[in-house]
């Protein structure tokens, strides 16, 4: 059986990846996983909003939005370009 995180038991219908993924995550690799850091200057937030602004993709088909659109409003993003300007502006704040 694959890993949940790849089936639909281990995604989280707002977007993101539930507990289920973290326990699969824990199985496979022995390894845990750290809690989001989905608001505030955090550098991993930075990353995330970097990281996943750049990803190619729709925000919408079918009139409903995709999991990249899902994961970009949980972490505090309404569009791409917000999610790399958050990220810029996060990576400035905290370099200073």
């Amino acid at each position: 059986m694959t890993a949940a995180w790849t089936r639909k038991e281990g995604k989280n219908p707002k977007g993101g990846l539930n507990a289920k993924h973290g326990a699969s995550h824990e199985a496979e690799t022995g390894g845990t996983l750290t809690a989001p850091a989905k608001v505030g200057d955090k550098p991993r937030r930075a990353c995330f909003l970097a990281r996943i602004g750049g990803m190619p993709g729709p925000m919408a088909e079918n009139g409903k939005p995709t999991r990249l659109a899902l994961a970009l409003r949980a972490w505090g993003a309404s569009s791409k370009e917000d999610a790399r300007a958050k990220a810029s502006a996060i990576s400035a704040r905290n370099k200073s």
